[in-house]
């Protein structure tokens, strides 16, 4: 990269692409990584964290780093594909700096961090911190709207970098991390400090926090969980899918669970227990207790409508149920089932009982997890119907939860092991 190159603030690059030199894409920057240096020296930034497709984080030091344009970054196509692990010297920029509450030394006056500039220095392949973009007043992200003047200022203008984070925020974080899924901002919790990540747990809303905690490992969820305030704690629960929801309660202390289930709506708090009552892998303890249940009079129209619902997953609307009311688990009679597929060849005035499907046999509630993969694999289904003895639908098994349960327990952690140095074409 040529000397002299343009000063870069961080939040643009945050998501870029990273290419090889034949422009095939390796990954996606996710962080950078910087070292604090004593005095008043600008902090060195080492290199990036870059998320492969598969999902692993490693580090690209800024040596194999040939250019930084047009929103994308050039490497000299070796890569370590070791996964990262930061040292204790290092700190990560947006992890660790953005949102943190400095204090400009000529006027003693506090602020907050909304981005930081990097540039080259010249004639040399190091890169450093050399300004600071922040906001006077009140505590706020980067990309929320805030009273109080913002100015960027060089990095010796400010203290308060090499200190524990104390009232860090985590506006600007989430900010850059919005648009992800939630198994991958699960994957950033995961790699935050327990201070950090508890700090982006107490920002995000119930819905999105819950969607994020189905995602992340069991230690990280107990922990998050008992960070949070029992009212709120509650909430989130409530929030989650309830089998994942109860599979959590499942895993803490008897008195906080029952404080916990007690703060919950009687109908949810209902559901925990009875997912509860079932061993851990079998149909009853694997299905959700929120499947999509119709009477025998409603129309395709009707089923169609309940399936475009999108905060359903792909597996519980693949099929609806057709049940005698009620129409909540544990319902009725349940009839049978009618898959999506059938329900997109039929006119939508068509009654779903005359399409329904009879011949399925439904899962016992006691199934344990081998009969139940080999149900899902014999007959090619992504959902499957749990009724109970006296022929009410009980729920729900999906695909995934099925796999969550056959995979090693640290099947999110765990991914193709290469600590070799390769080039992206693979050799």
């Amino acid at each position: 990269m040529a000397a002299g190159a343009p000063r870069i603030f961080v939040s643009h690059l945050q998501g870029v692409a990273v290419f090889d030199p034949a422009g095939d894409q390796v990954g996606r920057v996710r962080d950078l990584v910087v070292m604090l240096r004593v005095g008043q020296r600008p902090p060195r930034l080492l290199g990036l964290v870059v998320e492969l497709a598969t999902r692993r984080r490693i580090f690209l030091p800024m040596t194999r780093v040939t250019a930084i344009q047009s929103g994308q970054i050039i490497t000299t196509g070796v890569l370590n594909v070791r996964r990262f692990e930061q040292r204790p010297t290092e700190r990560l920029v947006f992890g660790e700096l953005l949102d943190r509450r400095v204090t400009l030394t000529e006027a003693g006056e506090e602020v907050t961090v909304l981005d930081l500039s990097v540039h080259q220095l010249p004639a040399r392949r190091e890169w450093e911190i050399d300004r600071v973009f922040v906001r006077k007043g009140r505590k706020g992200g980067a990309f929320r709207r805030a009273k109080g003047e913002a100015l960027t200022v060089e990095w010796t203008a400010v203290t308060g970098f090499s200190l524990e984070e104390q009232g860090q925020g985590a506006e600007s974080l989430l900010a850059t991390f919005e648009q992800l899924r939630p198994a991958d901002l699960a994957n950033v919790l995961h790699h935050l400090s327990s201070k950090r990540r508890a700090e982006v747990a107490a920002a995000l809303d119930d819905d999105r926090l819950a969607d994020v905690l189905e995602e992340l490992p069991e230690d990280d969820q107990i922990e998050i969980l008992g960070k949070l305030k029992e009212e709120r704690a509650a909430d989130v629960l409530e929030a989650m899918d309830p089998d994942d929801a109860a599979d959590l309660l499942g895993e803490l202390p008897t008195d906080e669970q029952e404080r916990l289930l007690s703060l919950m709506q009687p109908g949810d708090a209902a559901d925990m227990r009875r997912l509860m009552s079932y061993e851990d892998r079998t149909a009853g303890g694997l299905m959700t207790t929120e499947p999509i249940v119709l009477r025998p009079d409603a129309t395709v129209a009707d089923a169609l409508a309940r399936v475009r619902n999108r905060d359903l997953s792909p597996a519980l609307a693949a099929q609806i149920y057709v049940c005698r009311p009620p129409d909540e688990t544990p319902t009725g009679k349940y009839l049978g089932t009618v898959h999506f597929q059938r329900l997109l060849r039929e006119p939508p005035p068509s009654l779903v009982s005359s399409i329904v499907d009879t011949d399925l046999q439904p899962l016992d509630p006691e199934a344990e997890l081998p009969a139940i993969a080999g149900f899902f694999a014999t007959y090619d289904m992504v959902a499957a119907p749990v009724v109970d003895e006296a022929g009410s639908l009980l729920g729900a098994v999906t695909v995934d939860d099925v796999l969550d349960h056959m995979l090693p327990e640290d099947w999110r952690e765990t991914e193709f092991h290469l600590d070799e140095e390769v080039t992206t074409d693979g050799s």
